[in-house]
């Protein structure tokens, strides 16, 4: 009795040997996880730290008066001591926000009062005003303890709790969007490019496989591998920086969920790029032109709400966009699938339309 050709276990030795060769490839694992991840420490690194506002001493200043000691408590402050002229070189190219001179006045023996002398340049405009922010603090402290005076009115503060918005909540999600974006594009495009080029999908058709079982042996063994890329990149920024997943291991399985999602769509544009591309030197510009204005628009580094009024609406029609927001939106606020319907929609609007051009140009040889 003859056995019956198995295609789902054909379809899966197709995926086996596919993800078998990804693993080898360093390239593919440096780009699809070791890229973002170098990102992600960058930024992470960035968002664990406090803005340094460098302050030249100039001589003769009383490093043992009140205001002295009190920048040097600032963590934010970082006083500088050099010779003069290195220092007045360093201010006018923007090296130190400015120079500070504080000396002492004649004042009541209980009660201290100092000059003192603040000199910038233009090149340090964009934190002179957090410098005399934080002097000017330092100064009415000094004041409410040796000045003594009556209030015109009374402060009553209230601090409700809350979630820190950190760098890595806004970084993370874009980096993994990209990722998903870059690997489901020019690794699709290259792989079915490859295979038409050297026969092998030629080969598979004198085998009992079906061509469907050869797409979905293909895709699955991509899909694996970007899932594992995505649990080292959500973890490492969850661990080690403190990426927020609100609702914990429930808002990262939605997480794995999403990105799936979204790979499943954007191999679409690959399988496009693979049918269109003439050689294996066009298919990276057309990846490109494809990935780059996502990349830059879709809200990876900066918000679209930061970027022209006029340049918005294009921001909003593209999928790493709503891809993007989808992420932030479960792993910060807490929502949950069921409340990005709309970015889940318009993702869903961008595979259809792209699968459906795809398979009107899509070549089997």
């Amino acid at each position: 009795m003859a056995v019956q050709y198995s295609q789902w276990k054909a379809m899966l030795a197709i995926t086996k040997a596919s993800l078998r060769a990804i693993l080898r490839s360093p390239s593919t694992v440096a780009f699809t996880i070791g890229f973002p991840l170098a990102f992600i420490l960058v930024f992470g690194f960035i968002g664990n730290s406090v803005v340094t506002v460098k302050v030249g001493v100039a001589a003769g200043t009383d490093t043992a008066s009140y205001i002295y000691k009190g920048l040097a408590a600032v963590k934010s402050i970082k006083l500088i001591n050099e010779p003069a002229a290195e220092m007045e070189d360093d201010m006018i190219k923007g090296r130190l926000t400015a120079i500070v001179h504080i000396t002492q006045k004649t004042g009541p023996a209980a009660n201290p009062a100092y000059e003192v002398k603040v000199r910038s340049s233009t090149a340090g405009i964009d934190k002179i005003q957090v410098f005399q922010s934080i002097l000017t603090d330092v100064i009415n402290r000094i004041d409410d303890q040796f000045y003594k005076r009556p209030s015109v009115a009374h402060i009553d503060s209230v601090v409700v709790p809350g979630r820190a918005y950190k760098t890595i909540d806004f970084i993370l999600p874009g980096m993994l969007g990209f990722s998903l974006l870059s690997a489901a594009v020019f690794g699709t495009a290259f792989l079915f490019f490859s295979l038409r080029q050297t026969l092998v999908l030629k080969r598979f058709f004198a085998t009992p496989v079906k061509r469907a079982y050869i797409i979905m042996g293909e895709t699955l063994s991509r899909l694996l591998f970007q899932l594992i890329g995505a649990i080292v990149i959500i973890g490492l920024g969850h661990f080690a920086f403190g990426f927020t997943l609100v609702h914990g291991a429930v808002t990262f399985v939605e997480m794995l969920f999403l990105s799936l999602f979204g790979l499943v769509v954007f191999m679409g544009f690959g399988f496009l790029v693979s049918s269109v591309a003439r050689n294996e030197s066009t298919i990276p510009p057309i990846a490109n032109v494809i990935s780059m204005p996502q990349f830059l628009l879709a809200g990876t580094f900066f918000s679209v709400d930061a970027l022209p009024g006029w340049l918005q609406p294009v921001c909003r029609a593209l999928p790493l966009t709503y891809l993007n927001d989808a992420f932030r939106k479960v792993a910060f606020e807490g929502q949950h699938l069921w409340n990005v319907g709309t970015e889940l929609g318009v993702l869903t609007l961008w595979g259809v339309v792209i699968y459906a051009v795809t398979i009107k140009v899509f070549k089997w040889e």
